[in-house]
């Protein structure tokens, strides 16, 4: 993405935020964004943004682990959706939406409001919406994005729920500063992925998180900092903010 469309992304936050943020691409600006270095783990694709390797992208051959029956008890669900206090009115993103895991147990829950499914594979894409038509869940939405764009319309979702996805994205930076730009004023970012600081936690360490991490990368889109829910067994349920208009 050019330096002028990153600024356009940045112009539809606040002043405040967009001077501070203009100063950190200033601060930047004869640097690139990422890095590349011999791969230091297998599932790494070599691509560094903020000093983390950037995961592989698993790929739609992979559906049926999104749908793995232990995800209930290990990753809670259900108290994700509850406690990301959704109004029924609300349009809801689920980013890296893969098989619909989320996105159908969202649907439901804003009757009168939107769910937008994103993912960047038409194959996953093809899932939900059979099971869309399965469920007659008419507030869902796909969304067919790109590696640097959800597509999704300015300023026209509440939440957006980012489920063990963002590590993956390929250009974190466009996707973030894309999401920002689709949040209303005051809009959230719940980041939920597995603890990186804890080595017991059974998962890849590039497939995983730090909170300091994820504060560094969401601070650099623009996001505010706002709240870590402690009630996952494995994973940090991050929760971060668009600026509200003065």
């Amino acid at each position: 993405m050019s330096k002028f469309c990153g600024l356009i992304l940045l112009a539809t936050l606040p002043l405040s935020v967009f001077l501070s943020t203009q100063a950190q691409v200033a601060q930047v600006a004869d640097q690139p964004v990422y890095e590349t270095r011999a791969r230091h783990a297998p599932d790494g694709i070599g691509k560094f943004y903020l000093g983390r390797e950037i995961a592989r992208v698993m790929g739609h051959e992979g559906a049926a682990w999104l749908e793995r029956q232990e995800r209930v008890a290990t990753e809670l669900p259900e108290q994700v959706v509850r406690n990301l206090r959704l109004r029924p009115t609300d349009a809801v993103a689920d980013v890296g939406a893969g098989t619909g895991y989320f996105t159908f147990r969202l649907s439901p829950v804003v009757p009168q409001g939107q769910v937008y499914a994103v993912d960047i594979q038409p194959e996953m894409l093809a899932l939900v919406e059979q099971r869309k038509r399965e469920r007659k869940a008419d507030n869902v939405t796909t969304v067919l994005g790109t590696e640097t764009d959800t597509k999704l319309p300015a300023e026209s979702v509440d939440v957006a729920l980012l489920v063990d996805a963002y590590h993956e994205f390929s250009y974190p930076r466009e996707m973030m500063l894309s999401i920002v730009k689709s949040l209303k004023p005051g809009g959230r970012v719940v980041l939920i992925e597995y603890r990186g600081e804890d080595p017991t936690v059974p998962i890849k360490q590039l497939h995983k998180m730090t909170v300091a991490q994820a504060r560094k990368e969401m601070d650099a889109a623009g996001l505010m900092w706002k709240e870590l829910k402690d009630f996952l067994p494995m994973q940090h349920f991050m929760v971060f903010a668009r600026p509200a208009r003065p």
